[in-house]
């Protein structure tokens, strides 16, 4: 069977993946249901990861590699999807992201990893216990290849809340900092980036309780990473999913206008 356009093998790992499943699958003379029924998956999930509508998960690829009788093709397949450098906890969550037609992150911390410079990033990843240099090394290059979404030819809209407090809390100095908000200014000028900032004067809201960002296809939220200790989750559960959107919604109702946002981060430049 002839892969559809929107699986074309050429067109990245994940196209592959999608290609080589099917391919497999028809081999094997398996509907994509008859495979469902023998994995713990449905036909619905076969379909989407075919069509490239939903990530495989490590747990799909195995699984379809056994019911195929494949000797890990499909796993090999996987790894080749996923983001090598980046921490194992994060990977599926770098993959929803660049899926995503529109990406909605808040962040009452610290600059969010779209935005970080080389050095603002490198000061971050080495905070990590027990962490090596070749590991920060591989960590920012995974950073820096995780913001080239912003410079695609159909990149996501892009809107991000920052908490004041981030513009002022010293990360590697006052050098790294002004760079750093210097270059929020720049991706600010980005006709499908738009940033605002909670001003102290709001208080007490909901968004100090941690970061998440969402991920949105066509208008509709569809995943979602929240922030946590030691490490952060990927969200897929829709009501889960809706809460974060009404938080988000209520979170930037309290921002400044984005005109005065820039002002405000301007004026933290000027003024260190």
């Amino acid at each position: 069977m002839t892969a559809p356009r929107d699986t074309d093998p050429s067109k990245s790992p994940r196209a592959i993946f999608a290609a080589e499943l099917r391919r497999h699958r028809n081999t094997a003379g398996l509907t994509q249901k008859a495979l469902g029924s023998h994995i713990s998956f449905s036909d619905s999930q076969v379909a989407m990861v075919e069509a490239m509508r939903r990530v495989p998960t490590e747990a799909f690829a195995r699984e379809c590699d056994r019911a195929l009788g494949l000797n890990g093709t499909l796993m090999n397949l996987y790894m080749a999807t996923t983001w090598n450098t980046a921490p194992a906890y994060f990977r599926p969550w770098l993959e929803e992201e660049a899926d995503a037609t529109g990406l909605k992150s808040w962040e009452p911390v610290l600059i969010p990893g779209l935005l970080q410079t080389e050095a603002y990033a490198r000061e971050m990843f080495a905070t990590s216990p027990g962490i090596t240099r070749e590991e920060i090394d591989q960590r920012l290059a995974g950073r820096m290849r995780r913001q080239t979404i912003l410079n695609r030819d159909d990149p996501p809209l892009i809107s991000i809340v920052l908490d004041e407090s981030v513009l002022h809390r010293s990360i590697g100095g006052a050098e790294v900092m002004r760079a750093q908000l210097q270059s929020v200014l720049e991706v600010a000028e980005h006709p499908h980036v738009t940033i605002q900032v909670v001003p102290y004067e709001a208080e007490a809201h909901c968004g100090l309780i941690g970061g998440f960002i969402i991920a949105e296809r066509n208008g509709t939220a569809y995943a979602a990473y929240a922030d946590a200790q030691p490490v952060g989750r990927t969200l897929e559960d829709r009501q889960v999913i809706g809460q974060l959107s009404t938080r988000y919604d209520a979170i930037r109702a309290e921002a400044l206008p984005f005109k005065q946002s820039v002002k405000l981060i301007r004026k933290v430049v000027d003024h260190g």
